[in-house]
């Protein structure tokens, strides 16, 4: 199974424009993220793609592979749908441009779902974190995700679901990490 990861990369974000090549250190956001999914071994192919030379020029200094979006699209999904239309592919891996931490582990676990038990289940797959901290649980900068008992995702919000009227009650609160994998057809049927 050919699996790569595809990292969308805009420049024009409309929170924070230029936030992929801000710096972060010694490097820029967009050159964490993209080393950190390179480095971690687990993809066949690692590219970048973007509708900006800047970002581009940065990637190609690395020997990265970048990929020239040809028209505006209205999420980082569907620029990777266009980009990987006629790639061959079975797994396509959307690391969003502003995850510089991500590591390996969590992109494994997240790999593995398309072979484990329920494999013929799955045609998208996503991650999320445990979260305690109220600021963050109140954060609508920080998206959550309410799964089942199987761990299929039911909503996605920016504000805490259930409403912690009771902040003793004991729910459990997940944060959605901004990585998502797809089965090549269902990414294309996604974004169509």
């Amino acid at each position: 199974m050919k699996k790569i990861a595809v990292i969308p990369a805009r420049y024009e974000a409309s929170r924070f424009p230029g936030k992929l090549m801000a710096k972060l250190g010694d490097k820029t956001v967009i050159r964490r993220t993209f080393e950190s999914t390179r480095e971690s071994g687990l993809f066949d192919e690692v590219y970048v793609v973007t509708d900006s030379g800047l970002i581009a020029e940065e990637i190609e200094s690395l020997d990265g592979k970048v990929i020239r979006s040809r028209k505006k699209h209205e999420t980082g999904s569907d620029r990777i749908a266009e980009a990987v239309a006629d790639m061959d592919a079975d797994i396509v891996l959307n690391v969003q441009g502003d995850t510089p931490f991500i590591s390996k582990k969590p992109l494994q676990l997240l790999l593995e779902a398309f072979d484990g038990p329920h494999a013929d289940e799955i045609s998208v797959g996503t991650l999320k974190r445990e979260i305690t901290d109220w600021d963050q649980i109140n954060n609508p900068n920080v998206v959550k995700v309410i799964a089942d008992k199987n761990d299929f995702a039911l909503y996605f919000s920016r504000a805490p679901i259930p409403y912690p009227r009771d902040m003793r009650a004991g729910q459990r609160y997940f944060q959605h990490i901004g990585v998502y994998a797809f089965r090549k057809q269902a990414l294309l049927d996604f974004s169509t």
